[in-house]
């Protein structure tokens, strides 16, 4: 029987599980002995054929081996019967529009689900490509055409009961107007926004819908959420990788609505709206894993924005090598933290990773025999391995009085969240002077300029040369899928840009970002760090004067071995952890 005639044959039945094995025979895919076996033990399995057989952890006799998954399987499959094949990105749905299309329970008993809906078009994706009786009907009755995709039935399983409970959630937020009125459109009207006392941010469909944000959230690995207004509508955004990708569109009342909710769990002033707030939450994910969440909110021209930043906790628990440093580094910068007294600095703008390390480093040294005390504005993680203080400007706490509190409290390690002024760059290096190791951040290019700016400051030459072990400057970089991630090539002139004036050999071999399911198709997933890490010798210490030249200090300090920023970006290049275009966008060009 040819492949037409037998596909002719299924139409108007259900997929069954010898439909699909044979095909795999057939493919050379999986052994005559395992499909029989298969078959004659699930024959009377209620389960999807692709479901049963995606159980097995098969992998494909023929190269490169790749496991047959569901979704692995769903795809083929849909390639052989000649249907376009449809991965269901849950952060790509929109919801009401979707639910609108069929009721829940027709969708349910057609194992059907709406995915997209355009003009004069509605895509829907199914899990059963052969009974299509249906499309003729529900064409005439929407008055739309019908384009049917082919999707993973774990997915539509997953995704069809929750997308019209949300749907459901957002319609029902949606006329009880909770929260801020529809017509703010200016900062005038705002202002007034506090004398509004009529929110109920406990009402069910709100909960369910901030549960919701939080659990797609984590499960896209995001880092922040950012929940914003604008004149008619809410955007929700998610950044993942360094990057922010736009994930959904709700109606301005029920963002109001999911923002007030979120204020309450972070024991903000729900009220108050005309000023910046700052809140945490603790939670739990699908896993068991706590997060901890940081929240921001600030008024804008359409009602308040909230930014909410996920720190992981297991972050913590990582040594140094998994968060980027080369071997050379892990151990320079071990030699620096095991030092009685000295100040630590790690430079890098917002999101670079500064906090990472600083806890990450803290967590190792703070063992019961050492006392180990932060101030910090805001505190970015709960640690109780250490003692954590915040700023608070509004009582006239700032960094320098926090740090004079804590040299009372009998400390062996300070960490300052950040020097900022010439006040705690003086109380820290006090710390320093009688017999503390101080770690802080510092917002700096590199790390020679970290020098200049501490002098610039007004922070005496001496000082610094008698407190200052090492400034280590960092970036983060998105790594290369492993999924996805294919051999490539790299240009002369691109590898000197990365390079020059370094005389690096351009590797035999590098990787490009190609772009799959795992890495929503960006080509890059997770991300290290980058690290370029400042020694102060006795022969650098010459040239820490009042007036110090910055590009004397670079010179030298590449001459005694320190590797920039860009280079150690060339060398995860080589190893084939990323991209050249990745390092030349995050690093500054070397002189």
């Amino acid at each position: 029987m040819t492949k037409e005639s037998f596909i002719a044959a299924q139409q108007g039945q259900k997929l069954t599980l010898e439909f699909v094995l044979r095909w795999l025979v057939r493919d050379d895919m999986v052994s005559a002995e395992e499909a029989n076996k298969l078959a004659k033990n699930h024959k009377a399995d209620q389960a999807h054929p692709l479901v049963v057989i995606g159980d097995q952890n098969w992998r494909s006799l023929l190269p490169p081996n790749k496991l047959l998954s569901v979704e692995f399987l769903t795809e083929w499959l849909a390639a052989h019967i000649g249907m376009p094949y449809f991965h269901i990105d849950p952060l790509q749905l929109n919801f009401g529009g979707i639910a609108n299309i069929v009721s829940k329970s027709y969708a349910e008993r057609l194992k059907i689900m709406p995915v997209k809906v355009g003009v004069g078009e509605v895509t829907i994706a199914t899990a059963e490509p052969f009974l299509t009786d249906w499309v003729a009907e529900l064409e005439r009755i929407l008055n739309l055409k019908i384009k049917l995709v082919f999707a993973s039935p774990l997915d539509i399983n997953h995704y069809l009961p929750e997308i019209y409970s949300l749907a459901n959630s957002v319609q029902l937020a949606n006329k009880a107007r909770t929260g801020q009125a529809v017509g703010v459109q200016n900062f005038e009207q705002l202002l007034e926004l506090g004398k509004n006392k009529n929110l109920d941010a406990n009402e069910q469909h709100i909960v369910t819908l901030v549960d919701w944000l939080f659990k797609y959230a984590f499960e896209q690995r995001a880092s922040d959420i950012h929940l914003e207004p604008r004149r008619d509508i809410g955007i929700v955004r998610f950044r993942i990788d360094g990057v922010l990708h736009q994930v959904y569109q709700l109606p301005s009342t029920v963002n109001n609505a999911i923002t007030n909710r979120i204020k309450l769990l972070g024991r903000m002033d729900m009220v108050e709206k005309r000023r910046p707030q700052d809140g945490r939450i603790k939670t739990v994910s699908d896993d068991g894993n706590e997060v901890e969440l940081r929240l921001s909110t600030m008024p804008t021209a359409f009602g308040e924005k909230l930014v909410m930043r996920i720190f992981d906790p297991e972050i913590l628990v990582k040594n140094f090598a998994d968060i980027g440093f080369s071997r050379e580094q892990t151990a320079l910068w071990s030699d620096w933290t095991r030092q009685p007294n000295g100040i630590i600095l790690v430079t890098g703008p917002t999101g670079s990773g500064k906090t990472t390390t600083l806890y990450s480093t803290l967590k190792q040294i703070a063992t019961p025999e050492v006392n180990v005390c932060s101030v910090e504005d805001p505190i970015e993680m709960i640690e109780p391995a250490f003692n954590q203080m915040q700023v608070q400007h509004n009582i006239g706490l700032n960094f320098a009085d926090g740090v004079r509190t804590l040299l009372r409290q009998d400390p062996d390690i300070i960490m300052v969240g950040e020097i900022r002024d010439v006040e705690t760059a003086e109380m820290a290096i006090q710390a320093a002077l009688t017999g503390h190791l101080v770690l802080s951040s510092l917002h700096t290019n590199d790390a020679p300029s970290a020098i200049t700016r501490l002098l610039e400051l007004g922070v005496p030459a001496y000082l610094l040369n008698s407190t200052l072990l090492g400034v280590m400057a960092q970036r983060l970089a998105r790594t290369l899928c492993p999924h996805c991630k294919t051999k490539g090539e790299i240009t002369e002139e691109t590898w000197q840009e990365l390079v020059r004036p370094w005389k690096a050999a351009k590797p035999a071999q590098v990787y490009v970002a190609t772009g799959c399911l795992e890495c929503r198709m960006t080509g890059y997933r997770g991300r290290t760090g980058i690290y370029e890490m400042l020694q102060l010798s006795a022969e650098m210490k010459k040239l820490v004067v009042k007036d110090a030249d910055l590009a004397k200090i670079k010179t030298l300090a590449q001459r005694e071995g320190m590797k920039p920023l860009r280079l150690s970006g060339a060398e995860k290049v080589a190893a084939g952890l990323t991209t050249a275009e990745e390092i030349i966008k995050i690093t500054p060009p070397m002189d």
